[in-house]
């Protein structure tokens, strides 16, 4: 079969009227176009790719939040019977010389219980934390009261009514402290003035 007989009369024409220069540039140009074409969808496939993979990343995440932080609610009130519980054992007095054996075991068994129900909880992912000493954070300790101290620098809590308390290391409840605070600069002049050196 004869490849004439095939082409169209326009296209045998023009092929016949292309120089073999302007049949390689006219190819070339078609073929840039068309590497160009593949770069943009390669281009578009990539990005659609990567959000797709970053729209299942945060759906894992949120469901996993979601998963950890369902029990908010009723981890605070779990751990309102765990400050409850050690309010009791705060009640009870200290261990002494000579106490009856059934006040003994009271405070021994009331401590075993709550050191097995702080591991209970840390298994679940409470855990309380102790911020005396620290720095005060206000977004984890809520400032009750200032205390005038040189025993601590200022902006140190000094004593906390309440632990905080965390959920997979979010905050669940504040810390309740008492924060140290410089005290005020008087000092005692002659005969017992007052003088204030903060002037």
């Amino acid at each position: 079969m004869n490849t004439d007989e095939t082409m169209h009369p326009e296209d045998a024409t023009q092929s016949a009227a292309a120089t073999p220069d302007e049949l390689m540039a006219a190819a070339s140009a078609r073929i840039a176009a068309l590497e160009a074409e593949r770069d943009e969808f390669k281009d578009r496939w990539v990005r659609a790719e990567a959000e797709t993979a970053n729209v299942r990343a945060r759906a894992r995440r949120e469901v996993d939040e979601t998963r950890q932080f369902a029990v908010q609610s009723f981890a605070r009130d779990v751990v309102e019977a765990a400050e409850n519980l050690r309010r009791g054992l705060d009640s009870l007095p200290p261990p002494a010389f000579g106490e009856p054996e059934s006040l003994a075991r009271v405070r021994e068994g009331l401590e075993g219980i709550e050191r097995s129900f702080l591991g209970l909880l840390e298994r679940n992912g409470i855990r309380r934390e102790d911020p005396t000493g620290a720095a005060f954070d206000p977004n984890q300790h809520q400032a009750m009261a200032e205390q005038e101290t040189l025993d601590h620098p200022p902006g140190t809590v000094v004593q906390a009514w309440t632990p905080a308390w965390m959920l997979h290391g979010r905050l669940l409840r504040p810390a309740m402290v008492v924060v140290a605070k410089a005290p005020a600069a008087e000092i005692s002049g002659p005969a017992g003035a007052r003088v204030n050196t903060g002037a």
